[in-house]
């Protein structure tokens, strides 16, 4: 099966149960329904959805999953959400070496079947039963590649020490200055990590 069109909403069937989890035990686990989180939300002194994150944590005790919920519905004034992958993806690749290296990787994953492409605020994702690997644009038209990978078995790769929005259980990262560098390696790397997603589902 072919990836998903670029910044397509697609999830896996995991991804999907999951969801659906997060939302029917949404009220019982905070204490009150969606509705009357937007509410408190009106009286949140910060303005972008990592500060607010923040602010449902520290003053409502709210987890992670709980606040990305609250801060997708409010969509229409937070700004974008997962239902609109394409205005997401435009946003994130703005530069157009960055949207290069991403193309590059989106070839790779179509010869790899059953890789699903989904796009999120701060990173593109790659997934099989899990997430295996995710991107996310660097300053100067670079982007930094996060995988599932034990960052011994290449040269190329290296541990993952900055905690990213992604998955922790992209362990290893390879940054690439151009399109040029997602070469045969990269594209073993990818493959390897994309067997390794598949197996631990």
């Amino acid at each position: 099966m072919p990836a998903s069109e670029p910044g397509g909403v697609v999830l896996t069937e995991r991804q999907k149960k999951w969801f659906a989890t997060v939302q029917a035990n949404f009220e019982k686990n905070t204490g009150k329904p969606l509705t009357a989180w937007l509410e408190v939300m009106k009286s949140c002194p910060e303005t972008t959805p990592r500060a607010q994150t923040a602010w449902l944590k520290a003053e409502h005790g709210v987890l992670q999953n709980h606040a990305a919920h609250i801060l997708d519905a409010m969509k229409p004034t937070s700004g974008m959400g997962w239902g609109e992958p394409q205005a997401l993806r435009r946003a994130l690749w703005k530069d157009p070496a960055a949207l290069a290296i991403l193309e590059a990787v989106e070839c790779v994953a179509t010869d790899v079947e059953g890789v699903i492409v989904g796009q999120r605020k701060g990173y593109t994702a790659f997934s099989r039963t899990v997430q295996f690997v995710a991107m996310r644009p660097l300053k100067g038209g670079r982007a930094l590649l996060g995988l599932k990978l034990d960052p011994t078995l290449s040269p190329r790769l290296t541990p993952s020490v900055r905690k990213e929005s992604w998955s922790e259980r992209l362990t290893s990262i390879v940054e690439l200055d151009n399109a040029d560098q997602v070469d045969v390696e990269v594209s073993r790397l990818f493959s390897l990590a994309a067997e390794r997603g598949l197996a631990s589902g």
